[in-house]
């Protein structure tokens, strides 16, 4: 729907145009889910000094700024990279750009993931820069992606930043959690 020609929605026109950015293009193929991580990153994001506040796995391309513009044609290469860490055109840029993350940040830093955190191919790489500052909010267990946006959104209006924990060593994988009670506009 995204690469039609013919489609007359705004993130299709700018993608078209080379004026969307991968925050745009990202909250519109994963929807609720993608949003509720702007949306936590906007309310609780605290990067250091020349850091930018949330950065997305782009297979091919590493950690990419949300701001950072996105063409057609980059759109077309990504979708040529199988996420699996064993596939280098997808680890490698992941690990350069974690590694220049962790270097720029200091050792003081710690990083939450938002992302999923029972795949081992999005975790792992992460993992081997971040080690135990890598963190991640302990209410996504046992919550599936549009749960998990839910949450997100939720914690963002309410100002109420989720508690984290180290994804080194924790239990990512949990019983399916109740779903959340349906939003009601304040």
């Amino acid at each position: 729907m995204l690469l039609r020609e013919q489609a007359a929605f705004d993130v299709a026109v700018k993608l078209r145009q080379g004026t969307a950015t991968v925050g745009e293009v990202y909250a519109f193929l994963s929807g609720l889910y993608f949003r509720g991580k702007m949306a936590y990153t906007e309310a609780f994001g605290n990067p250091p000094e020349g850091v930018p506040p949330a950065v997305v796995i782009v297979p091919g391309f590493g950690l990419v700024p949300l701001r950072a513009g996105l063409t057609l044609e980059q759109l077309h290469q990504i979708k040529q990279v199988p996420i699996d860490e064993e596939n280098e055109a997808y680890k490698f840029p992941l690990l350069r750009d974690a590694a220049m993350l962790n270097t720029v940040s200091g050792p003081d830093a710690s990083y939450v993931l938002l992302g999923s955190i029972a795949s081992d191919k999005y975790v792992n790489p992460l993992l081997s820069v971040f080690g135990e500052r890598l963190l991640f909010p302990q209410d996504f267990v046992g919550r599936g992606d549009m749960s998990r946006g839910g949450l997100m959104l939720r914690a963002a209006r309410d100002g109420q930043e989720l508690p984290y924990t180290a994804v080194q060593g924790a239990t990512r994988h949990g019983k399916r959690v109740p779903k959340l009670d349906p939003w009601r506009k304040q």
